[in-house]
């Protein structure tokens, strides 16, 4: 057997694995040492491989980020932005038809900016929301629909865990990838508020109405939310203007939501060590899943499996536009049963080359930052597609009166949402590359 067959019959091994419930990260090492000792033709050389990629993915500097914007969103949780930021969208838009909803979209948006992680998101504002939803007669599956598609924005809008693998994979700024991920996340949340209004509209019996809240509590309200806008601008700003890198602009914001947290009496020294076990314990997953996709990448990287499909893909003459379309199809069905961090390092290896060799009208760098945020909304959409939403089960385990079904129903309007989103940016690069130098 060729090296090159023995790369492609990697791929239904590993995806064998994976629907078999083997964890992603195992499935990936277990794939790229075997791989690797077949190739190679005995243990000893896997048995370095094993030394040495395991020494140089966790001494790499660039992954220190990773526990830094965790641990930014652990404070974050615990100091109570995410109920000032809910009152503050729900001051304004509550008394609106569906505004609760268009709250609880835009609070996301704004937790989403200091934390990072859309399961976390989902969750934190579920807490804060849901009893608001309730309250005012929301129905229980557009309630639990809305806050599953608000809590995606958590890894869109920066700063992003999953834009920093990506970066990382493709060797690109990082900075540069949050600023082009900014405006694509506003629209959104922009679109998911119309998409409720839309939705409301045509069910009006799924939600209530609260009544208007006076200017002074309006504006206070809005003063509130003053440490949100701080931290973002820290990190984010400090980040593009050049202070310090995205690793010390992660040290400094985790830094700055701590301390936030324990200036709102929310931290004490138990809460900070639940904290850090639990920073701990995404980083190890998160750190495990990135190892073993070093070794299976390793693999791939030795058969030239990249290298071929990107040949054999320009050599059949196929426009750049639909490779990009059944890359981005991919992703959005294979979202549907993968989580997002396991997508981005399985896949990314394999189609980033292919997509560097098209041709789209643009610098390699500007290309591989459009295709990167086009990738993290696909692979976004898959947090609240059936069967598999994990920000959907997030949400229906906070809310078990809710059938799972009624969340089916009424998030699949945000879904279409979503891919309209997707279209627009495909076909107008310029809304995603605009702010990028």
């Amino acid at each position: 057997m060729s090296m090159l067959e023995m790369g492609y019959l990697s791929f239904p091994i590993l995806l064998g694995m994976i629907f078999l419930r083997a964890p992603i990260g195992l499935a990936m090492m277990l794939c790229g040492m075997g791989g690797l000792y077949f190739a190679m033709g005995g243990s000893t050389m896997v048995l370095a491989k094993l030394k040495n990629e395991t020494y140089s993915t966790f001494s790499s500097y660039s992954l220190t980020i990773i526990p830094m914007f965790l641990l930014m969103g652990q404070f974050a949780t615990l100091s109570g932005m995410s109920s000032a930021l809910f009152k503050a969208a729900e001051s304004w838009l509550g008394h609106r038809r569906g505004g609760v909803a268009m709250a609880a979209v835009g609070a996301c948006a704004g937790f989403g900016a200091i934390c990072g992680s859309s399961l976390a998101t989902a969750a934190t504002m579920s807490r804060v929301a849901l009893p608001e939803l309730r309250q005012y007669g929301y129905a229980g599956g557009f309630s639990t629909a809305t806050l599953a598609a608000g809590g995606t924005l958590g890894i869109l809008i920066p700063p992003s865990v999953i834009l920093v693998i990506y970066a990382i994979l493709t060797e690109q700024n990082i900075a540069k990838l949050f600023l082009a991920a900014f405006v694509p996340g506003i629209l959104a949340a922009i679109g998911y508020m119309i998409t409720i209004s839309l939705y409301v509209r045509v069910n009006p019996k799924s939600a209530g109405t609260r009544p208007p809240v006076p200017m002074a509590e309006r504006i206070k309200a809005m003063m509130d939310v003053w440490p949100v806008v701080l931290v973002f601008g820290l990190v984010v700003g400090g980040i593009y203007l050049g202070w310090f890198t995205p690793t010390e602009g992660a040290a400094v914001g985790a830094a700055g939501t701590g301390v936030i947290a324990l200036v709102s009496g929310n931290l004490n020294w138990q809460v900070f060590k639940e904290s850090i076990i639990a920073t701990a314990t995404s980083t190890a997953m998160i750190f495990f899943i990135v190892l073993g996709a070093g070794f299976y990448n390793s693999f791939l990287a030795l058969t030239q499996v990249p290298q071929e499909l990107s040949s054999w893909v320009v050599g059949q003459g196929f426009s750049s536009w639909t490779v990009l379309i059944l890359i981005l199809a991919f992703y959005l069905v294979f979202g549907c049963l993968m989580d997002s961090l396991s997508m981005i390092l399985l896949t990314i290896p394999i189609f980033f080359p292919v997509i560097q060799a098209l041709d789209f009208g643009m610098s390699p760098e500007h290309v591989a930052i459009w295709f990167g945020i086009l990738v993290l909304i696909v692979v976004e959409v898959g947090l609240i597609t059936p069967p598999v939403g994990m920000n959907l089960f997030i949400i229906n385990a906070m809310d078990r009166s809710t059938p799972m079904v009624e969340t089916y129903k009424a998030v699949m309007w945000f879904v279409s949402s979503d891919l309209i989103r997707v279209v627009i940016l495909v076909l107008f690069p310029a809304i995603t590359l605009f702010l990028i130098p």
